[in-house]
C-alpha cells in the first residue's frame, strides 16, 4: 500500500486520526474535499485506503458516510479509530471575540458547540463548510470578522490565533472513524462486524424477528439505528453493529439465517475494534458452546439411515 485518502483539506481531525495508527501515517496521505469524494478515490483505486468520520457521541451518526457506503459503494470497513475531539475557536491573531460576527465550521462541529455560541457570540451567523480545516483556510484568506471552529492543528497551519480553547459543549467528546479498502481483515478475537439489514416486507414483528437471530446465538448488539431506503417515504432499513466477525461460526451462522428467512443483507465488514476485554472472553463462551452444541447434532445426523434402507 502507498497512498491513504482522508476527508481534508490538511488540518482536519480526519488527518489526525490517521496520524495516530503508525502504519497508516507512513503512507503518501491524499486530502479530498468530502466524504464520497474520500470513498471515490479508493473505489476508483487512487488509493488503496481511506479515512471518514462515521460517529460522534454526542451528534450521533454521520450519516454521509453511512449512506455512501450502504448505498453507492462496495467497500468494506477494516478498521475503526477512536479520537478525542477537543473544538477552538479560532482567528487572525489579535482579533477580538466582541469582533466576531460569522462562524464558520463543519455542521458536526457547529453542533457540538451549540451552547457555547449562544451564550458567548448569541448574534453571529453561523456557516456550514466541508471540514474544520476548511473553515480555517477560508477564515485565514479573509477574516473581516470571520473566526473558525476547528482544532489547534488547523489554527497552526493556517497562521490563525485561539480566540477560545475547548468551545465544545460536552468534555467527552470522541468522533470514531473507519477506514475503508477491499476486502475482509482475518479475525483478531475482538472485532465488530457491520452489516444493513433490508426487510422483505414491513410486518407487525419483522425486527424482532431479525433481533431475535442475534439473541438466540448471545451475539451482543452495539448498535441498531434506521435509515431511510432512498425508494419510498416510509421506507426503512436498519443499520446494525454487533460483537464478532464472519469468520467465527456462530456469526456466520446468524447471517445464514437472516438472509435465508428474514431480510436482504449488505455486509458492511468484519474488523477489529477496541473495547472491554471481558466482551471477547464471552464470545469465546458462547462459540465454544455453539461448536459443542453443532457436535452434538451432527453425531445425531450420521445415526440418520439412507432413504434406500428403509424400503
Amino acid at each position: 500500500m502507498t497512498r491513504v485518502s482522508f476527508l481534508g483539506p490538511h488540518g482536519t481531525f480526519a488527518e489526525q486520526a490517521v496520524l495516530t495508527q503508525p502504519d497508516l501515517a507512513a503512507l503518501d496521505v491524499v486530502p479530498e474535499r468530502s466524504v464520497p469524494e474520500v470513498i471515490g478515490a479508493v473505489e476508483r483505486g487512487d488509493s488503496e485506503l481511506g479515512v471518514v468520520p462515521i460517529e460522534n457521541s454526542i451528534e450521533g451518526t454521520v450519516t454521509v458516510t453511512l449512506d455512501t457506503l450502504a448505498f453507492e459503494s462496495e467497500l468494506l470497513v477494516q478498521r475503526e479509530i477512536d479520537l478525542p475531539i477537543s473544538l477552538n475557536l479560532c482567528a487572525p491573531a489579535g482579533t477580538k471575540l466582541a469582533e466576531v460576527h460569522t462562524v464558520l465550521s463543519h455542521p458536526h462541529a457547529n453542533a457540538q458547540c451549540r451552547t457555547w455560541l449562544v451564550k458567548n457570540l448569541p448574534d453571529a451567523e453561523v456557516v456550514a463548510t466541508n471540514s474544520t480545516a476548511e473553515a480555517a483556510r477560508q477564515v485565514a484568506e479573509k477574516a473581516d470578522g470571520r473566526a473558525a471552529i476547528g482544532t489547534a492543528f488547523a489554527a497552526e497551519l493556517h497562521g490563525l490565533g485561539i480566540l477560545a480553547a475547548e468551545i465544545e459543549d460536552h468534555p467527552e467528546n470522541e468522533t470514531r472513524f473507519v477506514v475503508v479498502g477491499r476486502g475482509v481483515p482475518g479475525p483478531t478475537g475482538h472485532d465488530k462486524t457491520s452489516i444493513v439489514c433490508f426487510q422483505r416486507e414491513d410486518r407487525p414483528g419483522s425486527l424482532l424477528a431479525i433481533l431475535q437471530e442475534f439473541a438466540a446465538r448471545a451475539i451482543n448488539l452495539t448498535k441498531l439505528e434506521s435509515r431511510p431506503t432512498k425508494k419510498s417515504l416510509g421506507d426503512y432499513c436498519f443499520f446494525i453493529d454487533f460483537e464478532g466477525h464472519v469468520a467465527d461460526e456462530l456469526v456466520a451462522d446468524c447471517l445464514r439465517n437472516l438472509v435465508a428467512k428474514q431480510a436482504q443483507v449488505k455486509f458492511l465488514g468484519s474488523y477489529p475494534v477496541a473495547g472491554a476485554e471481558e466482551a471477547h472472553e464471552r464470545r469465546r463462551e458462547v462459540g465454544e458452546a455453539w461448536r459443542q452444541a453443532t457436535g452434538w447434532v451432527e453425531t445425531l445426523r450420521a445415526q440418520v439411515r439412507p432413504s434406500d434402507l428403509l424400503t
